[in-house]
């Protein structure tokens, strides 16, 4: 079977011939090209997909967002070295953030988010109140193309207002404080940025995507069961249930620790929880995922993490690792090996294709 095969099989309740193995390489995509060994526009090529098959790994990320912004407001954009600013200018108050680029781990990160505490909320909702968003479906259609028997095309909704705070524009320690200082002030910008987001969120589900990924990179030492259960369940389940309506399967991005968070997640009717970090990088053993998960149809997808790929870990406990993985595994087919979360700039390539190799010998079911 291919690894299209493989993968849809799995998605329709089925079982294929061996274990799916996908891997998002997308980091190391991007340390190879800010090293110039790749060019700039290698991500977004045709050969992007030739590298996964010359590796041996089936297909799924990254994906895009298929809408574009439409600002009914003055943005600011500029760049001073490394870093690049964002200012949102508003009868309501400006709203500026910095992302700083560190060539070192060829990544970024928020040195200045966008919200600072709740007296910039009233900003965030003119900002919100006055985004509008519209399709942008040509890429998508050009990655299907190019994807062929190696993949499956995955394209992203927004993440849940709660997340989307926490992750990119606020930060937990900013919207902790608001939740607990302006909690009714907070519900409100939590409610302009759904019918905002709801409205993005219908285009990608309209989108060319077969498979719908909401982005949340939840940890459930950070969003615990009170906050989820409060302020990203919801919006979750709605959207979730859309993208079944539509005939499409639906992705959650859980890249930290599980225990706390798994169940709450499963029961939501998520196809797909994806990046799952085991024991011992993670806080779970992989032989509790399908326990702790709950629900049966719930596919869990994850299995070695990022660091299994670098000279920090040997190659007999790589091997080893994934070996243990695979037994697992192949013992009912809910899972999917993949990368918890991704393979990293300093891999070593020869672990990558070390994995396909391994599940060619002990990846079958039976």
């Amino acid at each position: 079977m291919t690894p299209r095969e493989r993968i849809l099989r799995v998605l329709q309740g089925g079982q294929p011939d061996q274990v799916p193995w996908f891997g998002d390489l997308d980091y190391w995509a991007s340390g190879l090209i800010g090293q110039g060994r790749k060019p700039g526009t290698f991500k977004a090529s045709a050969e992007y997909i030739q590298w996964h098959r010359s590796l041996g790994v089936g297909y799924y990320l990254q994906g895009y967002f298929p809408f574009r912004a439409v600002l009914d407001f003055e943005e600011r954009l500029w760049r001073e070295g490394n870093r690049r600013y964002r200012e949102c200018v508003t009868p309501k108050g400006n709203l500026r953030e910095c992302w700083e680029y560190l060539p070192e781990s060829y990544a970024e990160a928020p040195i200045e988010h966008l919200v600072k505490s709740e007296e910039d909320l009233p900003a965030l909702r003119y900002v919100y109140s006055h985004t509008l968003w519209e399709p942008d479906y040509d890429f998508a259609h050009r990655r299907r193309g190019q994807i062929g028997e190696q993949g499956i095309l995955l394209c992203y909704l927004p993440k849940s207002p709660f997340m989307h705070l926490v992750a990119l524009e606020a930060g937990i320690a900013a919207v902790t404080f608001a939740v607990s200082s302006a909690p009714d002030e907070f519900a409100e910008t939590l409610a302009v940025m759904r019918s905002s987001f709801g409205r993005a969120a219908r285009i990608a589900v309209d989108s060319p995507a077969e498979v719908l990924m909401i982005p949340e990179n939840l940890s459930a030492e950070m969003i615990g069961r009170r906050f989820f259960d409060k302020y990203v369940r919801e919006y979750q389940e709605e959207w979730i249930g859309e993208i079944a309506r539509a005939g499409k399967h639906s992705f959650i991005h859980m890249d930290g620790t599980l225990r706390g968070l798994l169940r709450e997640e499963a029961s939501t009717g998520v196809s797909v929880i994806e990046a799952m970090t085991p024991d011992p990088v993670g806080d779970v053993p992989i032989e509790e995922w399908a326990a702790l998960a709950g629900n049966p149809k719930t596919i869990l997808w994850g299995g070695i993490p990022g660091v299994y790929f670098t000279p920090k870990v040997s190659d007999e406990e790589f091997d080893r690792h994934v070996r243990a993985v695979l037994r697992v595994m192949r013992s009912q087919p809910r899972y999917v090996l993949g990368v918890a979360d991704q393979v990293p700039p300093d891999c070593l390539e020869n672990r990558v294709r070390r994995v396909a190799e391994l599940v060619q010998k002990h990846g079958w079911y039976g």
